[in-house]
């Protein structure tokens, strides 16, 4: 980006004259019109186009936006006089003579054309290129790109016909090249950039232009065409930094408008101030509140006092203690007279909520209820009446809360554990589900996994944030290391070494695939392996998702009793289970795993006071998974481990779900352009501030190019 107030190197230019659109009728693009087929084109077909498709190339507009992930540096140009041996350049030369060579080798030709430029003749070559034996003629004025061998021959690796559609395109500057398909080739589609470069100069510009001003971008049009035909690196950058900060600028103008439009068209229900039931529950409580959770409780107490429903993303560590102001949130609704919800992604994860909740609110005057899609007919029929009805206070279950049929007496809090893995058309069906006058529910959402504040600034910039940093007393340091399969043995006698001190272990088997039957299998299989093998005569437990609801209760309720000292498993222990005797975690098959994941399942250990250790087995096979082991052995802090995860597979991937209701981003990569996005939320705020809803005139590119970069996203755009 340009410092506010300098100079843009290119702003205001122009593509070339000489460019031409593909011939056709005037009023075709007059104004130009970016939404037209391929097809209008010169020589492609409607086999052409749909090739083309496989990359997502259908219209005009979809070529200006193809932008290329490299440039070949050809700026380099040479009289054959002056060549020199080795040297790759560009000459510019007239054609004397042409020949078709055969060799020994049967699937070698060569095409030879005697050239010259006045300053010497040279021999031009092509390898099996048999065609142009008859396209080139004497006379013929060639760009050709390549290397000489220094005793008059030139290997051609590039080459135009100038006066044939030639324009330096493929031989001379910085030559763009493009993500391409079997049929589609770079050079085709640098002769279609070329056709369509005039319609850069035309594009409309979103970026309000005091905006533009102030730091110094210039215009749209002039940094696509630069993004595709630069004149310099420096121009490259800045065109790309430009079109960067219109990208971030646009998701941020729209995240905060989209919190703007919710607190305006909805009302949630005032609570009252902290009650006899909650205080209760905080006084029962074995342990006191960390600063970071009556900072959060007080955050969310003062939400919960608007008129406004409480839109907020609480974020922490593993083992950082949200439940317990999850359980505080919920418990404000029901000393209110009201309904509290908690919807969770998985039936394992949410079971366990309800287990949790019986836990920690035994004693407590508060009726729970547990909702999935599991339960039998009869009983999901009865929780359903109970909770229509008002008889019960807190309801936990899976997606199934949304499901037609159900409805709530008064709810008034909605707490959303892995938020991420809704979509937001779901998080919205349970505001639908508000009792009270349509009043919408005030909504947590949680994540156990932290989130580097760039990308939530990205996919939650329209919600108030809370951390929990700090740990609960207690917590230690759990020693993490990838043991190499010669080294198995040695883990084994370690591990037995602790079972023999009275300590317990997690073995978990392995993401074999997106199956819990599957994983079932493995787990059996496992456990009687180790039985048999490496911990006869130990007493061994399996846990899996396949497991009835009473068995899985009976088998965590023995591992936490001691009963069971391995407990053999899948990733359904990943959240909510606290065995504090339970030091050591062995993780087979770790590089199968997330970053995410891993550090999850590693927050099952170190929960007493005896030191706590993780083993990582696997053979990892690609860098980001031996990038991903790594990061478990240095880094022990969720968020660091966020940043890390971030870089290791980019926004891409953690952005991920389309579900979300957010963009591509086609140029942004949030931990190289955190810079650019600071400067894009200061601007969207600013602008967002003066022009809540976009209305004015000045504003109407922009609302345009936001409706076409989100789609009927704008259309709804509310969290729950």
């Amino acid at each position: 980006m340009t410092k506010p107030g300098c100079p843009v190197p290119f702003a205001g230019s122009a593509p070339p004259k000489s460019a031409k659109l593909p011939p056709t009728s005037k009023a075709r693009y007059n104004p130009p019109d970016l939404d037209e087929p391929l097809t209008v084109l010169p020589g492609v077909g409607p086999a052409t186009a749909r090739e083309a498709g496989k990359l997502d190339l259908r219209v005009l507009g979809d070529l200006l936006f193809h932008y290329p992930f490299r440039h070949q540096d050809f700026t380099r140009t040479g009289k054959i006089g002056e060549l020199k041996y080795g040297e790759e350049t560009t000459v510019a030369a007239r054609v004397e003579d042409v020949a078709l060579m055969r060799t020994r080798r049967r699937n070698l030709r060569l095409v030879k054309a005697i050239v010259h430029d006045g300053t010497g003749y040279m021999e031009a070559v092509w390898f099996n290129q048999d065609y142009l034996a008859d396209l080139l003629k004497p006379g013929d004025s060639l760009l050709l790109r390549g290397s000489y061998d220094g005793a008059g021959t030139f290997r051609v690796r590039e080459h135009e016909i100038l006066g044939r559609g030639g324009s330096g395109l493929h031989t001379t500057g910085f030559v763009p090249v493009y993500s391409t398909t079997e049929k589609i080739t770079v050079k085709r589609l640098r002769g279609w950039l070329g056709r369509v470069r005039p319609l850069m100069a035309l594009l409309a510009d979103p970026v309000p232009a005091r905006l533009k001003a102030d730091l110094g971008l210039p215009l749209k049009g002039d940094a696509v065409f630069t993004m595709h035909f630069p004149r310099s690196p420096a121009d490259f950058r800045l065109a790309e930094q430009r079109l960067i900060f219109e990208e971030l600028f646009l998701l941020q103008a729209e995240l905060l408008r989209r919190r703007r439009r919710f607190v305006a068209a909805h009302k949630g229900v005032q609570l009252g101030p902290v009650g006899e039931l909650t205080k209760s529950f905080l006084r029962a409580l074995p342990f006191k509140l960390t600063i970071d959770q009556k900072r959060v409780c007080s955050e969310i107490s003062a939400d919960l006092k608007r008129a406004q429903p409480m839109q907020r993303l609480l974020q922490g560590d593993v083992g950082a203690g949200k439940t317990v102001v999850a359980v505080y949130t919920m418990l404000r609704a029901v000393e209110s007279g009201r309904q509290a919800a908690l919807m969770a992604p998985t039936e394992v994860l949410a079971e366990q909520h309800f287990l949790s909740l019986k836990q920690m609110l035994a004693g407590l005057p508060v009726r729970l209820a547990f909702l999935s899609s599991r339960l039998k007919a009869a009983e999901r029929r009865q929780v359903i009446k109970e909770v229509r009805a008002g008889g019960v206070d807190i309801v936990a279950g899976t997606h199934a809360l949304i499901q037609e049929g159900v409805g709530f007496a008064s709810l008034a809090v909605v707490v959303v554990d892995e938020q991420h893995r809704f979509g937001v058309s779901q998080r919205q069906q349970l505001a639908i589900k508000a009792g009270g006058g349509g009043l919408v529910p005030h909504a947590l959402h949680m994540t156990a996994t932290p989130i580097p504040r760039s990308l939530a600034l990205t996919l939650y910039g329209d919600l108030e944030t809370s951390v929990i940093k700090t740990l609960p007393p207690g917590r230690r340091k759990v020693g993490t290391w990838q043991v190499p399969e010669a080294k198995r043995a040695d883990a084994y006698r370690f591990i037995r070494s602790q079972l023999d001190a009275g300590r317990q272990c997690y073995v978990v088997c392995p993401l074999i695939e997106e199956s819990e039957a599957v994983q079932a299998r493995a787990v059996e299989t496992e456990a009687t392996r180790l039985k048999r093998g490496e911990f006869a005569g130990y007493r061994l437990g399996v846990l899996h998702g396949q497991m009835p609801a009473v068995e899985k209760q009976r088998a965590m309720g023995l591992f936490a009793a001691g009963e069971i000292q391995v407990l053999v498993t899948t990733t359904v222990i990943e959240v909510g289970v606290d065995v504090p005797n339970a030091v050591i975690i062995m993780i087979e098959e770790a590089d199968r795993f997330g970053l995410a994941q891993l550090h999850q399942l590693r927050g099952r250990v170190g929960r007493g006071r005896y030191k706590s250790y993780c083993l990582l087995f696997g053979d990892p096979t690609t860098e980001q998974a031996r990038m991903r082991l790594a990061a478990m052995e240095s880094a022990a802090d969720g968020f660091a481990l966020a940043e890390l995860d971030l870089k290791i597979r980019g926004e891409g991937q953690l952005l991920g779900e389309r579900q979300s209701g957010l963009p591509d981003l086609k140029l942004a990569r949030l931990v190289r352009d955190q810079e650019i996005l600071a400067l894009a939320r200061k601007g969207a705020e600013a602008l967002i501030g003066s022009d809540p809803q976009l209305a004015r005139p000045e504003n109407a590119l922009l609302t345009e190019e936001i409706r076409r970069a989100f789609g009927r996203a704008v259309k709804n755009p509310e969290r729950v």
